[in-house]
C-alpha cells in the first residue's frame, strides 16, 4: 500500500480507498498458493486458521 500512496494525492478519502482496494485486488491473488502456507492459498489458509481457533 505504501508504495501506491506515497507519490499519490487523492481528492477524497473515497478515491483513496478505491485506489488502494484496486491495488490490493490486483497484486494480492487470493487463489495463488504460497510455500510459506503449506501450498495453501491465502483464503484457504485463513479458513483453516479460523477453524482451528473455533475448535479450541
Amino acid at each position: 500500500k505504501r508504495e501506491r500512496i506515497r507519490r499519490q494525492t487523492y481528492a477524497t478519502r473515497d478515491a483513496a480507498r478505491r485506489d488502494i482496494f484496486d491495488y490490493i485486488e490486483m497484486f494480492y491473488n487470493s487463489k495463488r498458493r504460497h510455500s510459506s502456507n503449506n501450498q495453501l492459498s491465502p483464503v484457504k489458509y485463513e479458513e483453516r486458521y479460523q477453524q482451528r481457533l473455533l475448535s479450541v
